[in-house]
């Protein structure tokens, strides 16, 4: 059946009918996208147009308009309808009635409708009062009756816009980035607002006002493909949903994928993204343009009353070789010669971060269809613009962004395609692959001063997660790539194989402190053999900072901080020669002491709490000198006399209480000459999950009933447990527990992998003493809903398990936390 038979069939059929010439026109597959939404908008037309033409026999001075999305013609299957019915006001009753035939049979079928009954002049007064109306005039099409007041109002609308540009333009300005701040920017964020979010339809819509009010327009290459690409995304989302909705929600991404023939819901992703970074950079060219069109408005009349009425002069201010800045923007300068210059791109786009201005989208055009590629390797004067790029700061992002919307990335650096727009599926990281890098550069800004090489601090922070676009582990596949990279930008064999390296273990640092034992030296001489050099070392310290904090509020606090920077001077330690051979573990102190004195003689556990809020670090700053020092935790110790259960019933009592370990030691304490027993001192670091710490009275009395089995912790955290709030369509991954190999001489290190969740030590440590091993230390990490721990664990002799033993311990663990 033809679009023409659908047509015909709604008009002859009336509501009915138009819902079934609807529903076989969104099941046709072979029609979709645009035509699919200019058929389905044909159709709408017909359907209200008829009912118009029944209900307003007689009546004259009345037209029914479609507005917003309809009247572009870009109705989406669950679209609502935006109507307006505009008459001259002669006959107040014969319009309402007219509207009840118009507006009720659209509500019976379930439709959403916004309609408005308005004359011209009430249209008009309503559009001057509220932008968001005078928007949708704006797109305002005739769909049935007087088409000359239709026209008439339109031209009166266009002509109001246009005259009263100025002064709204600002107003929809700060309207768009009120929805920003709101909604986040949809090329990053994982259930974006396909609509609503920064880069969205909302924001191509705002771009088309601009161009209707004659004052500036956007860049039009590529900014109709990428709003085809949001809408037709959306149009899927509708389908794959049944409902009218713009939030494209994580369960419902590989359906919407399946109905766009995509790969898989990542492939999604990144066409969301890649269209959302069109939309946006189009509109921060555009507002840019018009800031500067009103300023020079504003400024005009006097300085033609100071020049006699000439033309002003634009002034032009030298930045770089072919390099000027012009009216708030760095631009090339006349002499310019981007076709002779392959440095070019990268001297522009230096100087404008440094001096914190936009890069000109003339100036960027024109450099991406003029200049030659650069020779390899690079001469030198291209490399050292490229770290000047990266070396400043916040501005950077913005002129990269401008770049990278003109391809000049990838042709600097091919590698990049890979990563561009490339999702990252993991709560921790905010940012996409690609921003995640830039943000790295700018966190490392910041941290030049400590290293010796901040050249290649800047470069390995832009590389460091560039294996992301290949498959298997991103740091191996980086590595060559990085080492590729250094070349062809001329660094020598030396500085490329450091960069290497830091790419290759830029995880090592935060990986081992926050997961092995730091008094092993084991531990401690492996990260020295894989960083190579005091020089390499202080370079990873320093990119380790910035790509935690580049990732995201969870990935770095104080806490993690001081356990990295103990682990580096340990590190150097080793390099300096002043590196301990075995372990020394420290003596007890008083207190311990104390505590496990009192623990013989009670019989029972003793424990106290101690605020710690230094650095670990003695060498690094004082929390004094922060403003508003981070709480690093507070320092739990309890001794217990010796016996079955201690550790799964600390964690259980601690979970209870809702506290988060962050460290756990536990050792036998020898006890001073004359007194009898054994004591196992606990020496743990907790943070309270939210609220204030339990009093430790309280704390100890939990403890106690756990330990004599009178409290039945398991019991407890499984009802808090179904209590839990669990999101609709999320299914974490099963846990995963392995034995790490060589990780250290005096224990067997079990890593566990696992979703965050209350009792989660609890159930871990109950299935340690069922294997009857005994835990040296543990280290645990929580990065955003994952937890990473790793217990130290030996057999009942203190010796490290035989292999098949160790292996044997590890399946048992991941079989009690996946039951």
């Amino acid at each position: 059946m033809t679009s023409t038979d659908t047509r015909v069939e709604a008009e002859d059929s009336g509501p009915s009918g138009y819902a079934a010439a609807r529903l076989r026109l969104l099941q046709e597959g072979a029609r979709s996208g645009p035509p699919r939404r200019s058929a389905l908008a044909e159709l709408t037309d017909d359907w209200l147009s008829g009912l118009f033409t029944a209900g307003a026999q007689g009546l004259r001075g009345v037209s029914l308009i479609a507005v917003g999305g309809y009247g572009r013609g870009e109705l989406s299957p669950r679209s609502d309808l935006d109507l307006l019915l505009l008459h001259d006001g002669t006959d107040p009753g014969a319009v309402a009635a007219l509207a009840d035939r118009v507006w009720y049979p659209v509500w019976d079928l379930g439709l959403d409708l916004d309609h408005s009954v308005r004359t011209p002049v009430e249209a008009r007064k309503t559009a001057a009062d509220d932008l968001k109306v005078q928007l949708g005039l704006l797109d305002a099409r005739h769909v049935a009756g007087d088409l000359g007041l239709t026209a008439g109002l339109r031209t009166a609308v266009l002509a109001d816009w246009r005259n009263q540009a100025p002064r709204r333009l600002p107003e929809l300005q700060e309207l768009c980035a009120e929805r920003a701040e709101r909604q986040g920017e949809l090329q990053y964020l994982l259930e974006p607002d396909l609509k609503e979010a920064r880069g969205g339809l909302r924001d191509a819509t705002a771009l088309r006002a601009v161009a209707a009010s004659w004052l500036a327009d956007a860049p039009r290459e590529g900014l109709a493909d990428a709003r085809r690409r949001l809408l037709d995304v959306r149009d899927a989302l509708h389908l794959a949903t049944g409902r009218a909705t713009d939030r494209l929600a994580l369960q419902e991404q590989d359906q919407v994928a399946a109905e766009l023939g995509l790969l898989d819901a990542d492939t999604l992703l990144r066409q969301v993204y890649e269209a959302a970074r069109v939309v946006s950079y189009a509109s921060d060219v555009t507002w840019r343009e018009v800031g500067r069109v009103l300023r020079s408005r504003a400024v005009r009349p006097r300085l033609r009353a100071m020049l006699g009425g000439g033309k002003p002069v634009a002034e032009r201010s030298p930045l770089a070789e072919g390099v000027v800045e012009q009216d708030g923007e760095v631009v090339l300068a006349r002499a310019a010669r981007p076709e002779r210059d392959p440095v070019l791109p990268l001297r522009a786009a230096a100087a404008a971060a440094q001096a914190d201005l936009p890069l000109s989208l003339h100036a960027v055009r024109r450099m991406a269809a003029a200049v030659r590629p650069l020779p390899t390797p690079w001469p030198a004067e291209a490399r050292e613009q490229l770290v000047t790029l990266l070396g400043s700061g916040r501005p950077t992002i913005e002129v990269w962004e401008a770049l990278e919307a003109e391809g000049l990335v990838t042709r600097l650096l091919p590698d990049w395609e890979r990563v561009r727009c490339r999702p990252q599926r993991n709560a921790v990281h905010i940012w996409t692959v690609d921003r995640h890098l830039i943000e790295t550069a700018v966190r490392a800004s910041e941290l030049t001063r400590r290293v010796g090489r901040p050249d290649l601090l800047l470069v390995a922070a832009l590389l460091h997660d560039i294996g992301k676009g290949w498959p298997g582990d991103h740091s191996v596949a980086g590595e060559i790539i990085a080492r590729d990279v250094a070349a062809r930008i001329g660094f020598d064999r030396a500085d490329a194989t450091v960069l290497a390296t830091l790419v290759r273990h830029h995880l090592l640092l935060v990986d081992t402190a926050t997961r092995r034992d730091l008094e092993d030296p084991a531990t401690v001489r492996s990260v020295a053999e894989a960083v190579g050099s005091q020089g390499t070392l202080e370079l990873l310290h320093a990119l380790t900072e910035a790509d935690a904090l580049a990732t995201g509020p969870a990935a770095w606090s104080s806490w993690r901080g001081s356990l990295v920077a103990d682990l580096v001077k340990r590190v150097s330690a080793v390099f300096s020669g002043d590196a301990p051979e075995e372990p020394e573990p420290g003596a007890p102190t008083a207190e311990m002491e104390r505590l496990a004195i009192e623990a013989c003689r009670t019989g029972g556990p003793v424990l106290a709490l101690r605020a710690q809020t230094e650095p670990l670090d003695p060498d690094a700053e004082p929390a004094a000198a922060q403003e508003d020092p981070e709480p690093l935790g507070v320092e739990l110790l309890i001794a217990v006399p010796d016996q079955p259960g201690v550790l799964p019933s600390v964690a259980g009592v601690l979970a209870m209480h809702r506290l988060t370990v962050r460290t756990a030691g536990l050792r036998a304490l020898d006890l001073p000459d004359g007194v009898e027993g054994s004591v196992l001192l606990l020496d743990w670091r907790v943070a309270a999950e939210y609220g204030s710490l339990p009093q430790a009275a309280r704390l100890r009395a939990d403890l106690v009933r756990a330990l004599d089995g009178s409290l039945d912790i398991a019991a407890r955290l499984a009802e808090r447990d179904a209590a839990y709030p669990r999101r609709r369509g999320v299914v974490a991954p099963p846990a995963r527990v392995t034995v790490a190999p060589a990780a250290s001489r005096l224990a067997t290190v079990i890593e566990v992998r696992a979703h965050d969740a209350p009792g989660l030590l609890h159930r871990i440590g109950r299935a340690l003493e069922t294997a009857r091993v005994r835990v040296r230390s543990m280290h645990v990490s929580t990065l955003g809903a994952n937890a990473v721990d790793a217990f130290y664990v030996t057999g009942a002799k203190g010796e490290p398990l035989p292999g098949e033993e160790a292996a044997s311990v590890a399946r048992a663990v991941e079989g009690a936390l996946r039951a």
